[in-house]
């Protein structure tokens, strides 16, 4: 499959595109920065050098046509403000699911965050990013034209994956390792029965493939 990946160079995005090309598929990521190109190559990732904060709907649905799925895993970062929680964690995710759309690419992952509420009351940055990310998802719902998965993982960590998780609609909350959220990407995206769901995911005692199909009802 040709995935594509908003947020190419995160840290979660790295992870998934080295699982996805070691599988054979072919991945894609978008980056604002060219200088990071290098590093998604050393991923085995195609580099595609596009701002989601100043694109067109056009312009990204030009970088998804062809492809097989499209995973949103773009987030504003550490050190961010409110107005970039808004345009980068709800206003580019809705554009990507909008171009998806457009390039009749099905297939859609939104990586969330636990807690995204669209009515998450405070006044904290944090706050601001729990309402950016709620409000995305829940935009994303709203598309019948998409086979979409919401996942929203726990307090993510950068410890070396088990590969034993908990993933269920709710799981309450705990730590999660990178590796692991992107094992999980990668079987949901070879799991299409996974549609519809929105799912929180944490540490746990379950492999990965056992928790996705799980999960998938199978």
């Amino acid at each position: 499959m040709r995935i594509v990946i908003a947020g190419g160079h995160g840290q979660i995005a790295l992870r998934l595109e080295r699982l996805l090309a070691a599988a054979g598929h072919e991945p894609a990521g978008l980056i604002r920065n060219p200088d990071q190109a290098e590093d998604l190559r050393a991923a085995g990732a195609e580099p595609i050098v596009l701002d989601l904060e100043s694109a067109t709907v056009e312009d990204v649905a030009a970088a998804l046509r062809g492809a097989d799925a499209a995973v949103f895993a773009a987030g504003a970062g550490p050190g961010s403000g409110v107005d970039r929680k808004d345009t980068v964690d709800r206003g580019a995710a809705v554009l990507f699911a909008d171009a998806a759309e457009r390039a009749g690419v099905r297939r859609y992952i939104v990586v969330s965050s636990m807690g995204a509420d669209s009515g998450h009351p405070g006044d904290e940055v944090f706050d601001a990013y729990l309402r950016a990310k709620g409000a995305a998802d829940d935009a994303v719902r709203a598309r019948g034209a998409l086979n979409w998965t919401i996942l929203r993982p726990g307090m993510l960590t950068n410890d070396a994956g088990k590969g034993l998780v908990r993933l269920e609609a709710t799981t309450g909350r705990g730590p999660i390792p990178r590796d692991d959220v992107a094992a999980v990407l990668a079987e949901l995206l070879d799991t299409p029965a996974t549609a519809g769901l929105t799912l929180e995911l944490i540490g746990g005692s379950t492999p990965v493939t056992v928790a996705v199909k799980a999960v998938a009802g199978n």
